[in-house]
Order: structure tokens, then sequence, then C-alpha cells
């Protein structure tokens, strides 16, 4: 038993651009029945882990080439499917997978993020109960007393974030941030003037860089924006629609293996993941009604749980006869039925017949002799869509099958996607539920593996969206920190954040992005500081405010020092620009919202009102735009349950003190899971 990595070569480490083989040290030696988990094995487990994803992480992060006995290779950037692809044994690492895929599956992001900040705090902590005087009389050995201090500042830590983040984050982060509106995020980019869909496109494409690589994060945050346009509700939350597109993914996107990412592209309508059962109709620009049936137009001899009573003689024939209940004349009353209900859907024009389950063929013979197109098996989820799409309720009973149950398509035809032939079904406007028709999304891929890595990308995007637009958490006392924070600062934070009211700009309103490559960090880094000095120390100095500021504050740091990990003189950089941009109250997205409009060295770059700034300032905002105008976003909700999810994950683990190892089926189960990251893999190298 232990903790293990797949084997991965310097020849193929080399050919990824790492330099040299990746690290392997997941080998733990053979664990006793019952261990002891002290807080030197709880950060060497979760840096075990933190030394995996570091390889993928940052701009200059390549992807990790994991190898299998079999022959198998998985090609990757994304940390949830890394760290699920890995084979743990150990339950403290299997515990830590667990948190960071739980808070993956809600935000859809921050997988090697939340690896890192872990391992960072958990370093800090150790070197903090580490510190004398730590062993008293109260334990019986040293490595009781470091895991007592360990866990009480966990939880100090922990109750901190609680109660104060969302002010520090209001206070320090908010107001260098931006503030998106959905009319930005689905607007339409128009050629006269600039548009905050560039931000939303950034935002996308900071995402799908850390997921996919650099190569095609322009096009495929284009074509997110585009669908979320297409998708666009009528006077709904943006939530809903973000909503709406999330739960319904699998029935709105189509995977194509064999073709390149560029050829993934919008289709009017919803492409139905079944082909016809009969010959398709030929319309020819004819609207067509549809329906859709839950279970089956002939009604079956036996159902379930029903049992067939067979008898022979003369006499018991003619016994069955007199009561209808033949084999031969319950045949003949099924033909007979499944007649009606095609002579009433003829009645209703209906001519497009959706199935849930598979029909029999008497049924197809009837549908064939009356020209209509049946699809069988379609999946519930695409049911439930065409349902709500077109607005026609799903017949239960075929004998009461009304007008309501009809849907009006424009069309209904065969489309060939890839080697596969589907549905191509096409809705008539309604202006009640949509602004734009509804499209369906072609994600292509070269092999199957790479296709299902580019669904995952589309799907966490959207999950990142929802968070963004989620509102984070408000303590009793916000409220009044923030209008004393507001008469404290200066105006010119009221003017630099457009079409945002002066007292939301300091609010943790839903939908705010803050400039990526570590600006979040750096801005509550400083936050955490400032607020660490105004706290009174306490007796004991490790767990007080001012040391747990500072902690956390310090292991902030570890998130802008592995971006800039290739040049450690541009970290250092970083930090002094941001310190310049603090103390002189610049703000990042004034300029580069004012640069759109015109130069940034014309005269007309400023308002008249801001004609007195001195040129100190004026230098400070000049080195903010320069630095910011290549850098994407990153959400600042995400940022923020991010941080707790981490704090409440270091508080679990550092609770756990004893381990017990069975051989269950619980290792079964592991192994199972881990599997499963690796179905459809082999063409997952293609590239």
């Amino acid at each position: 038993m232990g903790i293990t990595a797949l084997q991965q070569t310097t020849e193929e480490a080399s050919s990824l651009g790492y330099g040299g083989s990746v690290p392997v040290g997941l080998m733990v030696a053979e664990m006793p029945p019952v261990e002891c988990l002290h807080l030197d094995h709880v950060v060497q487990t979760v840096c075990a882990l933190e030394s995996v994803v570091l390889r993928s992480f940052g701009p200059e992060g390549g992807q990790v080439l994991f190898t299998r006995d079999t022959g198998q290779a998985m090609l990757s950037r994304s940390g949830a499917r890394i760290l699920t692809a890995l084979r743990l044994e150990h339950p403290l690492a299997r515990m830590v997978v667990e948190c960071v895929l739980k808070h993956s599956s809600v935000t859809g992001d921050g997988s090697k993020t939340f690896i890192l900040l872990l391992a960072s705090l958990l370093r800090m902590i150790h070197k903090m109960a580490c510190k004398e005087p730590n062993v008293s009389h109260t334990y019986t050995s040293r490595q009781t007393a470091e895991a007592s201090t360990a866990r009480h500042l966990a939880d100090k830590i922990l109750a901190f974030a609680l109660e104060e983040l969302d002010n520090l984050i209001a206070m320090g982060v908010i107001p260098y941030g931006c503030c998106l509106s959905w009319e930005d995020f689905t607007a339409k980019k128009h050629l006269s003037g600039p548009s905050n869909n560039d931000c939303v496109q950034k935002l996308l494409k900071s995402f799908f860089h850390s997921r996919l690589g650099r190569s095609h994060c322009d096009f495929i945050s284009k074509l997110t924006c585009e669908l979320l346009t297409h998708w666009k509700f009528k006077r709904d939350q943006p939530s809903l629609s973000l909503e709406f597109v999330n739960d319904n993914l699998d029935a709105l996107h189509t995977p194509v293996s064999g073709f390149p990412i560029s050829c993934s592209r919008l289709i009017e309508g919803q492409v139905i993941h079944r082909d016809f059962a009969t010959p398709c109709p030929q319309t020819e620009q004819k609207a067509v009604k549809a329906a859709v049936f839950s279970g089956y137009l002939q009604p079956k001899l036996l159902n379930a749980g029903q049992v067939l009573q067979l008898g022979c003689g003369e006499q018991w024939m003619e016994e069955n006869s007199k009561n209808n209940r033949s084999i031969v004349q319950f045949s003949a009353w099924t033909e007979r039925s499944l007649e009606c209900v095609f002579a009433n859907l003829q009645s209703l024009g209906v001519s497009v017949i959706l199935s849930a389950v598979k029909q029999s063929a008497a049924v197809l013979s009837l549908a064939a002799q009356a020209e209509m197109c049946v699809v069988e098996c379609v999946s519930e989820d695409e049911l439930s869509l065409f349902a709500q799409l077109s607005g026609a309720t799903p017949v239960s009973d075929c004998w009461m099958v009304e007008p309501e149950h009809v849907a009006t398509l424009t069309f209904c035809r065969p489309i060939l996607l890839g080697a596969h032939r589907y549905v191509h079904v096409a809705f008539n406007d309604s202006e009640e539920r949509v602004t734009v028709k509804p499209c369906s999304l072609v994600i292509c891929g070269l092999g199957e593996g790479q296709t299902d890595q580019y669904t995952c990308a589309f799907r966490d995007a959207i999950r990142m969206l929802l968070s963004t637009w989620e509102p984070m958490g408000m303590t009793a006392t916000t409220a009044s920190k923030r209008t004393l924070q507001s008469t404290k600062s200066t105006s010119s934070h009221v003017d630099q954040i457009p079409n945002v009211p002066p007292f939301q700009q300091c609010g943790l309103q839903p939908g705010y992005v803050i400039p990526a490559g570590g600006t979040f960090e750096f801005l509550l880094h400083h936050a955490l500081l400032q607020n660490g000095t105004s706290c009174s120390a306490s007796d004991d100095i490790v767990t007080s405010g001012l040391a747990v500021s500072q902690l956390l504050a310090n292991a902030l740091l570890i998130v802008p020092r592995q971006i800039y990990s290739h040049s450690p003189r541009h970290f250092l950089q970083a930090q002094a620009r941001f310190q310049t941009i603090i103390q002189n109250h610049s703000h990042p997205f004034s300029l580069v919202y004012k640069q759109e409009h015109s130069s940034i060295f014309g005269e007309s770059a400023f308002p008249l009102e801001e004609d007195k700034l001195t040129k100190h300032r004026f230098e400070a905002d000049v080195s903010a735009k320069l630095f910011m105008s290549d850098s994407g976003l990153e959400s600042v909700s995400c940022k923020y349950q991010l941080l707790l999810a981490v704090l409440q994950c270091l508080s679990s683990i550092l609770h756990v003190d004893t381990v017990l190892h069975t051989h269950t089926a619980l290792h079964t189960q592991s192994r199972r899971l881990a599997n499963t990251s690796w179905e459809g893999t082999d063409d997952e190298t293609e590239d």
C-alpha cells in the first residue's frame, strides 16, 4: 500500500518541455494496520500532491503525461483530471483529493491552486508549531504538542476567514476590480466602440488557458460567449440562464472525434443523438409537427410483474374465447387500437414521433405507411430539453393525444456529424422564452480523450461563470465597515469603475473580476497585513490575530511565486508594482477602459477632473496599465470560495490523528474511481 503516481520517463518529460523527469516521489513505505498520523506525515503527503500539479501550473506550465502498464496514455493540464488519475492508497491523500474534486464540481476551477495553497499553509503552520515553547507538561511528546498547536491554529484561521475574509476582500480587492453585467456578458461587440465583452472573453481565455493551453484560448472563449448569447433568457437573472445551460449541457453538445478543435461550431436548434428508425419525410420548407411519447404505442402482452397463464383443450379455449382472453384476440385488439392511435396522430398533422423506448415492428410498419418518421430510444435529458423548447407536453397515454402534446418545428432532418448521423430539429421563435433561437454546440477533438477534455472544460467554464454571479457572504459588521472605508477612501475610486454605483463598488456584488497573474493574492496579502497591524497582540503569540493574518497573507504569495517561478526577479517586480498601485490609489481597470477610447499618451486620455494628478501618479497608472494589458481576468467570487474551501480542508485533515487501514471493497472502489479518468484516452496524445 502507499501513495503512487504513474511513471513518467525522462524522455517524456523532456518532450513536454520540463527539462527533466517528473518527480515520482509519491512512494510511501508499507503502512501498518494502525498508523499515528503526525504533522510531518500530513505535510509530506500534501507536498507530494503539490509536486504533481506544479508541472502544469501557471502560464508557463506544460501538460502532464501519464502512462499505464497497458500502454495507455493521458495528456492533460486539468488539475482535477490529473489528481483523479493518481492511484492513491493513503486515505489522507484521498481525503484531500475528494475535497479538491468537491470544490471543483461547484466552481469548475481552482484544483491546482487548491493544492498549492493547502501545501503552503501546512508548511507555515508546521514551522510555527515547531517553535518554542510548544512542549509542556500537558503533552506526552513534542509531536502531540505540535499536532495540537497546528489544529488550534487551523481552527483560528478558519474562524478568522469566515468572519473577516469577505470584509477584507470588499475593502482591499473589490475597489481594484471590475463588475461585469449580464448585458455586457452576452452583448455582441459593435465595431464603433468598445465593449466589456472583451473583459468577458479575457475571463474565459484565462480559464481555458489554465485547462487546455494557450493554442486555442481565443477561439474557445469566443465560442463560449456566442453560446451564452444564444441562450440569454429574457427578464431572467444571469444565474438562471447559466443554470439552464449547465443542467442541459449533455443534451446541448455533440462530441465529434477526428477533427481539430477549430472545427467546433454552433448549430441552430437541437441535435438529438439518435437516427431515424423509419425513412425521414421530405418536408421542403413545410412546418413539421412532432409528438413525444414516454411509453409504448402498442400495448404489450405482458407488463412487468404480470403472469401469463397457459392452458390447452377445447373446453379451456372455449371459456377464454367467451371472455376475450385469447392471445389471438388480444393481438387483434392491439392492432386495431394501434391503427386508431395513428389515425388520431394523422388528424393532428403529426409527422415525427420521438419515443423514449424502442417501439414494436408493428408501430414502425404503420408509421412508414402513414409517412411518419420515428426516432427511438431518445434519452430523458434530450426529451426534457425538447419539451422545454417546443412547449409540448410528452404523451404518457397514447389514447389521450391532444393538441397540447403536438410541437411545431421549423424542420426535422438528418445531420451527419463525424461518423454518426443524428436527428436535427429547429424550433419556431418564441419571444416569451428566449431572445434568439436555441442552438447546439458541436465540440471537435482529434481523439476521444481530447474531445472529452474539451467538453469538461466547457462544462467547468459554465460552472465558473455561475460561481462568478453568486454573491459572496456578508457578516453583520460588513455594512458599517464598508461605509467607514468609503468615507476614508479618495474620490478617485468612485469614478474609476464605469457603470457601477459608488456604494456597490465596495460591496461583494456578483460579477466582479480581477486581473489574473496573482493580482488577487497580492491585494489580499496587503489587506491581511494591514488588518494584522490593527490586531491587538494576545498572550498566545502563536494564535493571536496578528499571527493568523500574517500566516494567511504569507501563504497566499505561493500562487504568484509559482506563476513567476521561471524568473524570481519578475515576481519581485510584480510585487513592487502592486505596492505602487496600492499606495497611489491607481486603478488598472479604469486606465484600460479609458485607453480603449483614446491613446494613453494623448491629451484626452484622462478626464478634465483628473488634471490635478501628479506626474508620479500618472507614471504609476501607466505602469499599471502596461502591466495589466496582457493579463487575463479571474473571478473574485471563485477566489473567495476557493480560499474558504482550502481552509475548511486544512482544518479537517489536521483533526485526523489516527489512520486505520482496512482491506475491504473500499480499495476496489477507489481504484475504480481512478480508472474512470482513463477511459477513452488511447487517442488523447494526438495533437
